[in-house]
């Protein structure tokens, strides 16, 4: 694993693109300051930060205004869920790239710098996303975690996986998919680079750790509360692109195609192994 952190922030054509990234937050105070000071805190010189909150209740608010000098653009305003949200943030951002920071997360030093160099030299690359340290709620790292290469195919036979708030993005292609789906209340973010993917979005990975995914036991992934509304997103996700059902056929294709991610993905196999699974891990 090699460390982002060296990252030049220099381009070679000179021109910095202006990152936007959006945080929305909701009743998540334990956490929050570490987020916001992460992205405040990191060292590319055109960010762009919006961050909204549509009604804590936990002093998570107060914690904002701590920062708002800081925060480029502050949203105190009901919403219909994350989605939502989401697209608020980004109906205020300017930027010519966009990320998402939940506010349980947290980026790494130079992660921003590191994104934008990939996306302004290769401009055959719409998004890319880098890897993970999963952390508990005290920031002890439990794990890594690796993003896949976005396809269509894969992502819906389960067989992708791409960390969020290590993934970055061209407005365009944001643009071009509409944005996330607000009736989406379980994978909203999947949701979004499929629908990218589905439109001709092109896909790379760094083989750089950019965020820390926190693990804890009210978060979606460690909970799993929502895991019947995701299988009946997901296969409504696969209707839409397929244009039928999934079968007993495509089951096998599933397994197969999840198989060969353990083979060609050996890292995150043996953090598997020896470290544990990342979905449903309780954490104390």
């Amino acid at each position: 694993m090699h460390s982002f952190e060296n990252a030049s922030t220099s381009i070679s054509d000179g021109k910095l693109p202006k990152v936007s990234i959006v945080t929305i937050s909701y009743n998540q105070a334990d956490f929050l300051t570490d987020a916001l000071r992460s992205v405040i805190g990191q060292d590319y010189p055109q960010i762009e930060y919006i961050v909204l909150d549509p009604g804590s209740t936990d002093g998570s608010r107060e914690i904002i205004e701590q920062y708002r000098p800081r925060i480029s653009t502050v949203i105190f305003e009901p919403d219909r869920g994350p989605a939502d949200g989401l697209n608020k943030g980004f109906l205020h951002a300017t930027g010519e790239v966009f990320g998402f920071l939940n506010s349980d997360d947290i980026l790494y030093p130079g992660a921003v710098s590191a994104a934008a160099k990939v996306l302004a030299e290769r401009p055959d690359v719409d998004v890319v996303s880098g890897h993970a340290k999963v952390i508990g709620p005290d920031g002890r790292v439990l794990r890594l975690a690796f993003s896949d290469r976005m396809s269509v195919a894969g992502y819906l036979y389960g067989a992708v996986a791409m960390i969020q708030p290590s993934t970055f993005f061209r407005r365009e292609a944001y643009l071009r998919a509409g944005g996330f789906n607000t009736g989406n209340r379980a994978s909203w973010d999947g949701e979004l680079f499929l629908t990218m993917a589905a439109n001709g979005a092109r896909f790379a990975t760094s083989d750089n750790i950019w965020s820390g995914y926190r693990l804890h036991n009210q978060s979606i992934t460690s909970s799993r509360k929502l895991d019947s509304v995701a299988s009946q997103v997901h296969e409504g996700l696969f209707l839409r692109m397929m244009g039928r059902r999934p079968n007993r056929l495509d089951m096998l294709i599933s397994r197969a195609l999840k198989t060969w991610k353990h083979v060609i993905n050996p890292r995150d196999t043996c953090e598997r192994l020896l470290r544990g699974p990342i979905y449903g891990r309780r954490v104390e």
